[in-house]
């Protein structure tokens, strides 16, 4: 019998599939919208890749995802097809006849979007299954057809590693071991390379991102992905039928020690994960922006955007007290912020804020007065208090640690997990639950909070075998339960704004931004660092969640104070450095890049990025980022070092008359010249580290 095509078209993308009944279920094309390229049929790979115990690959033996016997026995049952609330979605179940499990596969996507959401569920039949690896998505044929895809094509991936976030690279396949190998002469449909990217502990981005892109060199054709999982995940990339496929998951068997067992009739339910077709980065990366927004959880933080100061980077480090709060508490109110946020340590009784963890009580060594005293100043100077947790963090000297029950925690064989000095609250359990909510709401109420810093500090990967099939999945169950417990204290309290944290971006995913309205970006304290990563974050999240840290100090000079401030103008403004040390004229600098955030950040919620000098390097002498919407661009250039004379292209203007005004600083010169012809402009800046935040315009033709 032939095959059956499905053919869906949701709008800016079109799918077909294969439903053949000699064979596994297939996308045989994912394209955007009126692209009539289509790989060739043996490149599909069935819709998920299931992993089951005591089965491995049914293809040629490997450590890949792809190519699991499961899903080349799947058999397809039955597909349907609808809209809900301006969504199209896509959904077909299939039979492994073997294993008695039911696969269900299911796409969404936007009418005006070119991204798909994807996510697979597997049921038990009338036999109990132990799942090791269940793919979110699974989709080859994903490099241009009839390409020399191991040389026309860059595989894209991020590292994203403490203090040096969001640094994205380009490889070619061959680079990363994907090459010709000659199998086609044999007539061998795969080879057994694969280049796999992953992380296995609770620090979800500890390493790397969970997004990788493959662009082809040859025409504008590019595919983006990203995992949605706030713990453990691997994606790979690989070659099979002449072509390039991706799998993505989240915690597997072999990367994180994760089964699930379903009994009969049990249902596991993947991550989600995004696929997004495009041709350069800005399509990629701006039609992601917009998927992110629609599929978050609403908060009045995302439009708001306040100025918030928070005491800890480059200034009191986890030292707050009662005389060294104040003058830092008047400062913030002086230089325009909106939201004070009290860093960690503010519960120590010793010297060191590491030590300390759990019990959330005030320091009364720290403020004999009591911590309300410091809420009330910053209230009484017009701001938002807030203030730094480690919720999920139990110190081992803590009486908290003997006060709940060991189910509480993480454990391993019996033991209660230690990582760097601390023990890990399993948030499934209802004592873990109820101190936190105890401790939390007690917080709010005594201190009038209206902002929580959520930090994590720590990357436990060995996971909790507590109530779990596996360590791998007691560790998911916890993940999940996080996300639920910040959902329903938001809940409870629908003004409150709760930033994530982790050691900075170290846990900065798709599932922790769909729950929380900001997210911190680094710890990194070098303002030209800073840069990078800034120019970076709206790879990695929208630009009204991503908070970027600007730090003046008294000792540096005009120009390195506006640069560090500029590197906040396009995100969420966390300002923090010694303010309270700062000269008249230097806080009247801080003024101003407060002032200039307010004048544009009604236009960061709605704007998509975009990068006129390519996606930041690390060590880029200049990097560059904009946002752009219907007004026009806003752009923000750092020279870190190089020639005074920055040339920056602007091909979407190429042509047209273009109007250039200074956004920050305007007490220091900026000098700008628009050449239309060329569709360039050029900033002429000083011969020190230096930045500018344009604001472009295409002239009145009239």
């Amino acid at each position: 019998m032939g095959s059956r095509i499905v053919r869906w078209r949701p709008g800016a993308v079109e799918l077909d599939l294969d439903l053949g009944p000699d064979g596994p279920p297939t996308v045989s094309r994912l394209a955007l919208a009126g692209d009539s390229g289509a790989p060739a049929p043996a490149a599909a790979l069935p819709i998920a890749e299931v992993h089951v115990n005591a089965e491995g690959s049914g293809v040629a033996s490997s450590e890949r995802l792809m190519g699991s016997a499961v899903g080349l026995r799947l058999r397809a049952v039955e597909h349907r097809s609808w809209s809900e609330a301006g969504v199209s979605h896509l959904e077909v179940s299939a039979l492994d006849a073997v294993s008695d499990v039911l696969v269900i596969a299911r796409w969404s996507s936007w009418p005006d979007l070119p991204v798909v959401r994807a996510e697979t569920e597997v049921v038990a039949g009338d036999h109990a299954v132990d799942l090791r690896a269940v793919s979110s998505v699974a989709l080859g044929g994903i490099s241009a057809p009839g390409s020399q895809w191991w040389l026309d094509h860059e595989v894209g991936f991020a590292h994203n590693t403490w203090f040096r976030e969001m640094a994205w690279q380009r490889r070619t396949p061959a680079e990363l071991g994907l090459d010709d190998t000659g199998l086609r002469t044999w007539g061998l449909p795969t080879s057994r390379a694969s280049f796999a990217v992953a992380q296995r502990g609770s620090w979800s981005t500890g390493g790397h991102l969970p997004m990788g892109m493959l662009r082809s060199r040859v025409e504008p054709r590019s595919v983006l992905w990203q995992i949605e999982h706030n713990g453990p995940w691997r994606w790979e990339i690989g070659d099979h039928g002449d072509a390039l496929y991706v799998v993505a998951s989240g915690p597997t068997d072999q990367g994180a020690a994760w089964m699930r067992r379903l009994e009969p009739g049990r249902r596991f339910r993947s991550v989600p994960a995004m696929l997004v077709l495009g041709g350069g980065d800005d399509d990629l990366f701006g039609a992601l922006t917009e998927a992110r927004r629609r599929v978050r959880r609403p908060h009045p933080d995302h439009d708001g955007l306040p100025v918030i100061v928070n005491d800890f980077m480059n200034a009191l480090m986890g030292d707050p007290t009662a005389e060294n709060l104040p003058p830092f508490i008047d400062a913030a109110a002086a230089a325009g912020a909106e939201v004070y946020c009290i860093d960690s340590g503010w519960y120590a009784e010793g010297e060191r804020w590491w030590n300390e963890l759990g019990a959330w009580r005030p320091s009364s060594r720290r403020f004999p007065e009591g911590l309300e005293a410091m809420t009330r100043r910053i209230r009484d100077r017009g701001m938002v208090p807030g203030l730094w947790l480690e919720p999920e963090v139990v110190s081992v000297g803590s009486p908290v640690a003997e006060l709940l029950p060991p189910e509480a925690f993480f454990q391993r064989d019996g033991r209660r997990v230690v990582e760097s000095g601390r023990l890990q609250l399993d948030l499934r359990h209802p004592s873990a639950r109820a101190h936190l909510d105890d401790a939390v709401e007690r917080l709010i109420a005594d201190l009038g909070l209206g902002y929580l810093k959520f930090d994590y500090n720590m990357d436990v990967t060995q996971g909790t075998d507590v109530r779990a099939d596996s360590p791998g999945d007691g560790a998911l169950g916890h993940q999940q339960a996080l996300l639920e417990w910040v959902s329903e204290l938001m809940d409870r309290h629908p003004g409150l704004v709760i930033e994530s944290c982790a050691s900075g971006g170290q846990r900065m995913d798709g599932a922790t931004l769909r729950v929380h309205p900001v997210q911190s970006t680094s710890d990194n304290q070098d303002p030209l660092m800073t840069a990078a990563i800034a120019a970076a974050a709206p790879t990695t999240v929208t630009p009204e969640q991503g908070a970027v840290w600007a730090y003046p100090d008294p000792s540096w000079s005009d120009e390195r104070i506006a640069f560090s401030l500029a590197s906040a103008l396009l995100g969420r403004m966390h300002l923090a450095g010694r303010i309270d040390r700062l000269s008249p004229e230097q806080m009247r600098l801080v003024q101003e890049a407060t002032s200039a955030y307010r004048s544009i950040r009604h236009r960061i919620p709605g704007a998509r990025p975009f990068w006129p000098l390519g996606l930041p390097g690390w060590h880029d002498p200049v990097v560059a980022v904009g946002l752009r919407d219907a007004d026009g661009d806003l752009l923000t250039v750092w020279r870190r070092s190089g020639p005074a004379r920055v040339r920056v292209p602007l091909a979407a203007h190429a042509g047209a008359g273009l109007t250039v005004e200074a956004v920050f600083p305007t007490s220091l010169e900026t000098s700008a010249q628009w050449d239309a012809d060329a569709g360039e402009l050029t900033l002429d800046l000083p011969e020190e580290p230096a930045a500018r935040t344009l604001r472009l315009r295409v002239a009145d033709a009239s």
